[in-house]
Parts: structure tokens; sequence; C-alpha cells
């Protein structure tokens, strides 16, 4: 269980982020389902702001905005799920339900947060980093070129973290047998994100009737928790039904 004061927090800068990310780390225990996404997220978070100072992104301030709406609803997130799994939105809801559950993998914990957090969070935080800067989600676009160049450094931590954690996303895989590998050849990051800024621009056309977009995005939300109930099963249970 996290600290009230953890779960009030907002961030408004990038660093903020890693403060927030850094503390929910140092109060949780890799033994928590949620220690395993948080890490890494806190660990693209990094890449992140090392690269908007150092790439040549063409809209650098958009990018850094759009991380930090972006988290702020992970945060949300935490603060309505981390004792009340039913109170968080459905998109998430499979992750704290789940987070203490035996059996279950700590690849399959960081897929579900990033199932929830990319297929759910990511469009609404596009279509809100666009109110508050200007300009409209578009299919092209220098913005769009930036969003795409960060599935690279997605794809770079991957890497970085095979080689740094001690139990390792290779050996966690290995470890499953089939089971894992079948759940991670269903969910691709780089697919994922740009199914979100497609369904941003959807919920862009749609922010004048409201009633309408309010009812596309519960029906994402919970499409999204769906997946991630089935991203969840322990690999034994996976097992037990192919055997029947």
């Amino acid at each position: 269980m996290l600290s009230e004061q953890v779960k009030r927090r907002r961030a408004s800068s990038i660093d903020e982020v890693v403060d927030i990310m850094t503390e929910i780390e140092r109060q949780l225990s890799p033994t928590d389902g949620l220690w395993w996404f948080n890490r890494l997220y806190l660990r693209v978070t990094l890449s992140v702001r090392d690269a908007v100072t150092t790439t040549t992104f063409k809209d650098p301030a958009f990018l850094e905005r759009l991380d930090v709406v972006f988290a702020n609803q992970y945060f949300d997130a935490v603060a309505a799920g981390d004792t009340a799994p039913r109170t968080a939105p459905s998109a998430w809801q499979p992750l704290f339900e789940c987070r203490h559950r035996p059996g279950i993998l700590s690849i399959q914990f960081a897929l579900a947060g990033m199932n929830a957090h990319i297929n759910r969070d990511l469009p609404a935080g596009i279509v809100a980093t666009y109110v508050a800067t200007g300009g409209a989600p578009e299919p092209a676009g220098i913005r769009h070129q930036d969003f795409t160049t960060v599935n690279d450094l997605l794809e770079a931590v991957e890497a970085e973290i095979k080689g740094e954690f001690s139990t390792g996303i290779v050996a966690l895989v290995d470890a499953a047998g089939g089971e894992a590998d079948d759940a991670i050849a269903m969910w691709k990051v780089r697919r994922a994100r740009e199914a979100a800024w497609t369904n941003a621009e959807v919920l862009w056309a749609l922010r004048r009737t409201p009633t309408l977009r309010d009812a596309f995005f519960a029906r994402l939300d919970g499409l999204t928790g769906f997946a991630g109930r089935g991203l969840l099963v322990p690999p034994a249970s996976l097992r037990q039904r192919r055997n029947l």
C-alpha cells in the first residue's frame, strides 16, 4: 500500500514524474505486481527525459508536456486503485486486482500495465495535450514523427532491461514456457501506440458530440480491461486448460 502523500502528488515536469515513480518503487516491493510495471515505466521515463535534451525532436516541448500529462493519468489510477481496485478505471482494474496473486510472472504484470496505460490513457493524454498546446492530432506531421521516434526509445529500454535486471525479461519468458511467449506475441508496444494515436484522432473528431465521445471512450476502457485480464492469466492455469 502506498502512502496518501504519494497518491496525492501530481507532476508538472518530467523531473517530478521521475521523483514520484521513484518514490512508488521505494514504497512497494518486487512481490507486488505494480512494482514491476512502475519499474519498467520509470526506466522508459528516464530514457525519454534524456532524449528530450539530446535527441533532435522537432517539437520537444509538446513531447515533454505529453509525457507529464500521460504520467499523471497513471498516478490517478494508482490513487484510485491502490486500496480499492474497483474504483480504478476498468482498464487498470485487472492489474490492481491481481498484483499480489501468486503464479503470475513479473513480465505479465509489466505487460498488463502497459496495456492499460497505452490503450486507455494515451489517447486521452494526446487529446489533453493538444487542448493545452493547440493544434490537432493528425496521422502525419512533426508531432506524430516525434511520437513515432519514441518507439525506438522504448525498444532500446527493453534491450537495456533484458541485460540489467537480475531476473531478466528473457529469463522470465524462458521460465514461462510457451504461455508467456504467446502473451508477448499478442501485445506489441509499437502497434499499440499507433492505435492509441488513431484513437486520439477519433476522440478529437468526437469532441463536439460529448455523449458519443464518452461512450466510445468507455468502450475502449472496458475492452482494454478485458485484454488485461487475459494478460494476467497464470501460466500454470493456461497449461492446465490446454491439457484438458
